[in-house]
């Protein structure tokens, strides 16, 4: 996660609502579909243990995640996993780490919640004090590592964590390394139906060339090393589940307002997955209305997919301080923007206390975390005409029951058409007729 300050000079510059690529006025961006084919509107958390590792690997990890989550309205969880943990030596999986895996994807599918599973990496791992690509796999040619541990995102510019990076992409033993663990995870959790997709590796990195702006080497990596990366990857994976999406991110420049030089993946199932942090604020500064970060974020994030007719979730995002005086309306223009060009999005973090965590210790959302939850259509079985606060409007499709999610707190829906509403536990079934035209209305009670 982009945590921390770039260099200056690396800056290039809604209630329920499916996404704006969604409806008919927008058809620029497509929007994510289950295997029904109804529209997804994705709306959750990452759910991680970073701290713990081996036989504790996970433990911070409970049910009441996935139970406190859905209650709140949530159907999307991005579960962080390790790579070190899965193959802590070279050629042996755990089994045990599996299993603990496969325990939170049961969690998540008794609260009908949506996992994306991601190979997670801080500062390439553990050789450098953080969690990801295990040691055996970590290359450095001898360069010096140094720790910030005051501003540990600037640890990926150190010269041997840039050269693990080239190494990773680089070497063809480490490539098939990683498509070997790609291919373990896929098969044991292809079946689970809890599992939407997979993201491929997180917040990746890489080295800069002599006289390299950052902007300029982010492009770069993208083009020439992250694209065939997520090729390999895609094929591996596909080598054992047909079916789920596989998602792709680009370097974290992009939350700078820094286009994408990623190129096509070839692969009929695909979701660019960018993060949304601001340098600024994740240095502590308050939200700034008037400087334009959110527009130019908007417009730099769009063009790839736009390009490459991909859908968009958003992996991450949210600031470490929500309690500053402009944070209430950071959180009003980021569900805006999210909800024009995105899917849907994970916040970072569903955890409980302080810091990035969504609730505190009693469950409850700390400061202007709670504008986050707000009704939203789940997934719509049909073709969508618009999509404004407090009013969806669809042509119903035979992919059956359209889906919306209500937070917690009184609501009065209203349904308009040949369709009738089921209401139970904070989620609303409209069973409509095929082509009809239906109207959903949602006002607090």
């Amino acid at each position: 996660m982009l945590r921390t300050t770039l260099a200056v000079s690396a800056v290039v510059a809604a209630l329920l609502a499916p996404t704006a690529a969604q409806a008919d006025g927008d058809r620029a961006i497509p929007a994510l579909t289950d295997e029904r084919g109804r529209v997804l509107t994705l709306r959750g958390w990452n759910v991680e243990d970073k701290a713990n590792r081996g036989d504790q690997a996970l433990s911070a990890i409970t049910e009441r995640h996935f139970r406190d989550m859905r209650a709140k309205g949530f159907n999307f969880a991005r579960l962080l996993v390790f790579w070190d943990d899965l193959e802590p030596e070279r050629g042996k999986y755990s089994r045990a780490y599996l299993a603990k895996i496969e325990r939170i994807l049961d969690w998540a599918e008794k609260y009908d919640v949506h996992v994306l599973i991601d190979a997670h990496q801080d500062v390439f791992g553990p050789a450098f004090g953080h969690r990801g690509v295990p040691a055996w796999a970590t290359r450095t040619d001898g360069l010096p590592f140094t720790p910030h541990p005051d501003d540990w995102f600037s640890e990926y510019f150190e010269p041997a964590v840039q050269r693990a990076f080239t190494h990773l992409y680089a070497d063809a033993d480490l490539r098939r390394a990683q498509e070997r663990m790609w291919r373990v995870l896929a098969t044991a959790f292809e079946d689970h139906p809890a599992v939407l997709g997979y993201d491929l590796i997180n917040e990746p990195m890489g080295e800069l060339g002599e006289g390299e702006d950052l902007p300029t080497a982010a492009r770069r990596i993208e083009r020439e090393q992250l694209t065939p990366m997520y090729n390999r990857l895609a094929d591996a994976v596909r080598a054992v589940d047909r079916d789920s999406w596989v998602f792709v991110e680009p370097t974290p420049i992009v939350g700078e307002g820094v286009p994408t030089g990623l190129g096509r993946i070839d692969d009929p199932k695909v979701v660019y997955a960018p993060h949304f942090y601001n340098t600024g604020m994740e240095a502590g500064a308050d939200y700034d209305p008037a400087a334009g970060w959110i527009e130019a974020y908007e417009a730099a994030v769009t063009q790839y997919p736009k390009e490459y007719r991909v859908p968009v979730v958003v992996g991450e995002w949210g600031p470490l301080n929500n309690s500053l005086p402009n944070m209430g309306r950071f959180y009003e223009d980021a569900m805006a923007s999210l909800g024009r060009y995105g899917s849907g999005w994970a916040g970072y973090v569903w955890c409980y206390g302080g810091g990035y965590c969504a609730v505190d210790g009693e469950g409850r959302f700390r400061t202007n975390k709670e504008r986050t939850a707000q009704p939203y259509a789940e997934a719509v079985a049909g073709r969508v005409v618009s999509a404004a606060p407090e009013r969806l409007e669809y042509v119903a499709g035979r992919g059956g029951a359209t889906e919306l999610s209500l937070p917690e707190g009184e609501w009065k829906v209203r349904v308009v058409g040949k369709a009738v509403a089921v209401r139970k536990d904070g989620r609303v079934r409209v069973y409509a007729v095929p082509g009809a035209r239906v109207v959903v209305t949602v006002n607090r009670g």
